[in-house]
């Protein structure tokens, strides 16, 4: 089994900082086998806000797969935005921007959804989707198959399809052949599980679509600071959702939700005989 911690839209420069440390001992509570960020680090892409993140990643267990948002291109910097649009996230964070782990159950991947020539959206590249093909084709049948992006690319119900990913549909029928089993993302302050099956009708595989509401940041969209754990159990996953108690200064778990893979599809079940 493997146990993944998932974050996302921290925005450092606009957090609440009562939430920090405890989101901090309770992930190392926890003691995840990966921990993966979902983009979003900074509010403005400030140095002191990139200093910020990195401690506060620092602080976190290893090993982690982090990739950048598009609140991590300076907005207002034009020069920075278009001909160094991630220079301060490659100097602080990381310089692999499409980061990669594998053991012998779970294989990860992140892929910089950011964009200089977009405010708020973001795009996938054919060659980045052909890197990941190259990356999932050489592994051995049975590992469970994740990307991370900060962009979405399924939707929860309420949303915008503007808040897709560029290049949404080429991505999951490539995502398909690879047999991706799971889609991390954030950028929508909202937590959210659910499959493919209904936005890509595509024969014999629906991915799990696991969305991350912000972890630290003062912009909640309406909802609490929450992070998710996501329980690896092949063919069984348990999500749990780690919603923030600011009367009892601690995250506490939801109801987990229980998915099986059947046929090439994760879909709904009781749960019951996952662990």
């Amino acid at each position: 089994m493997r146990t993944i911690v998932h974050l996302s839209d921290l925005h450092f420069g606009r957090v609440d900082s009562a939430v920090i440390r405890p989101l901090i001992e309770r992930i190392n509570g926890i003691a995840p086998d990966l921990v993966a960020v979902s983009g979003d680090l900074t509010q403005r892409a400030r140095s002191a806000q990139f200093r910020q993140a990195r401690e506060f990643l620092d602080a976190l267990p290893s090993p982690r797969i982090v990739v950048p948002g598009n609140h991590d291109v300076p907005l207002h910097n034009v020069l920075k935005r278009l001909l160094q649009p991630l220079q301060k996230y490659r100097h602080y964070i990381t310089d692999d921007l499409e980061p990669f782990f594998v053991d012998d159950e779970i294989a990860v991947l992140g892929i910089n959804t950011a964009r200089s020539l977009t405010i708020k959206g973001g795009r996938i590249s054919e060659a980045q989707l052909e890197r990941a093909r190259a990356q999932f084709s050489r592994l051995p049948a049975g590992a469970t198959k994740i990307v991370v992006t900060h962009h979405p690319l399924d939707l929860p119900e309420g949303h915008s399809d503007r808040d897709l990913v560029g290049r949404a549909r080429m991505a999951m029928e490539t995502f398909a052949d690879c047999a991706i089993d799971i889609l991390l993302a954030g950028h929508l302050h909202v937590g959210q599980t659910g499959n493919t099956a209904a936005r890509y009708e595509i024969v014999g595989h629906a991915a799990l679509v696991i969305q991350a509401g912000t972890a630290t940041s003062t912009r909640g969209r309406g909802e609490a600071n929450s992070f998710n754990v996501i329980r690896i159990n092949r063919p069984n996953i348990v999500v749990e959702r780690w919603v923030w108690n600011p009367a009892a200064t601690t995250f506490a778990a939801t109801a987990p939700e229980h998915f099986r893979l059947v046929a090439g599809q994760w879909s709904a079940h009781g749960g019951g005989n996952d662990q």
